[in-house]
């Protein structure tokens, strides 16, 4: 596939589709564009060309959709998941596959489907929602976890305050190879501190006020 297979209607469809997540979860319109942001520079990083950094960068932007369909007394929980609610939770890559899914005739937007569904797998096997493992992972799930998790280790939620940056490197290194793809850990760690901070359009008093309104 080329640049000129890209839809230029796709960015329209993502700001839309962007601003419905952000009205019903600020926290995650927020983490969705960073990830897409990192995961984009990651995919530069490793040497992809241009159409499949944007398969990259797409598939971020919509790779957490489906918890627009996860009930708020799931998503806007103010502490840890029960076992069920855990498992009600790990169905939200299959609903955004199936938000998306009305596009899918388009290549592009099929290209963005397994980065999507498998952005929870690990390389040990044990994530979700298939439980594939190794290279059986398509590559663009494999970069999108590894900038999906820092993002969710280094931000503040109402009920837990980020990590440091460094912290965040440690744990990466810690799981590459069981959970995240080895190399493209590596790249990223030698990579990221270059990159800078993305600019945030959320303030946390909004996300927390989001969270209270849920409670």
């Amino acid at each position: 596939m080329a640049w000129d297979d890209i839809p230029d209607w796709a960015e329209t469809v993502s700001n839309a589709l962007l601003q419905a997540l952000r009205e019903r979860d600020p926290y995650t319109y927020g983490h969705c564009r960073r990830v897409a942001r990192n995961a984009s520079l990651l995919a530069k990083a490793a040497g992809l060309n241009v159409y499949d950094r944007k398969v990259v960068e797409f598939s971020s932007i919509f790779h957490d959709l489906g918890k627009i369909g996860i009930p708020d007394r799931v998503l806007l929980k103010s502490g840890p998941l029960t076992m069920e609610e855990e498992k009600i939770m790990r169905i939200h890559p299959i609903k955004s596959v199936e938000i998306l899914e009305p596009l899918s005739n388009l290549p592009f937007f099929r290209d963005l489907i397994p980065g999507i569904r498998h952005h929870h797998e690990r390389m040990d096997g044990l994530g979700y929602p298939d439980g594939v493992k190794g290279d059986e992972i398509p590559l663009s799930a494999r970069i999108i976890l590894v900038a999906d998790t820092f993002d969710a280790m280094t931000t503040t939620r109402p009920y837990r305050k980020g990590r440091a940056h460094d912290h965040a490197y440690k744990e990466l290194k810690q799981f590459s190879g069981r959970q995240f793809d080895a190399q493209l850990v590596k790249i990223f760690l030698k990579a990221h501190p270059t990159w800078g901070d993305i600019e945030e359009d959320i303030s946390e008093e909004f996300v927390a006020a989001t969270y209270r309104r849920a409670a």
